[in-house]
């Protein structure tokens, strides 16, 4: 709830930064960008033997899948702010994470944890191929208990 307001406090100070001759960039909230630089680093971690174009198994509930968990909800927040940001502070916001490398370090982590066929766990039908279900065609319902 809170993401959607936090641009306004930028927007204000957007006139100031017009003067210099570098390119601009702007961060988007420091806590935030702390957490995610912390989570690249453990992530990449996990993932550093994997190549791109294979996947990653992680088991559910275990440290890794907690750690995965916890970056793509970061991201899911930057998102969110981002969402909600005037057209010229996504700019400042996309410099910064360009300079930072996040999104690329995002890329790489999504091709090497999505995995090569997303079929959706469920009863399966007896014909292959024929109205499978995947993660892409079906509603995902995320209740915590």
């Amino acid at each position: 709830r809170l993401m959607p307001e936090l641009p306004k406090f930028d927007d204000e100070d957007l006139k100031s930064y017009g003067d210099e001759e570098e390119e601009l960039a702007l961060s988007p909230p420091a806590a935030l960008m702390t957490i995610l630089a912390t989570q690249e680093l453990l992530l990449e971690n996990i993932l550093e033997c994997i190549p791109v174009g294979k996947f990653a198994v992680i088991e559910p509930l275990s440290d890794e899948f907690c750690l995965v968990l916890g970056y793509l909800l970061t991201w899911k927040l930057i998102l969110a702010f981002f969402k909600a940001a005037s057209s010229q502070l996504r700019v400042l916001y996309s410099q910064y994470l360009r300079r930072t490398k996040s999104l690329n370090k995002l890329l790489y982590h999504l091709f090497r944890l999505m995995p090569e066929n997303p079929v959706f766990p469920g009863p399966t039908s007896e014909v292959p191929n024929k109205d499978t279900k995947t993660f892409f065609t079906e509603e995902l319902h995320l209740d915590v208990k």
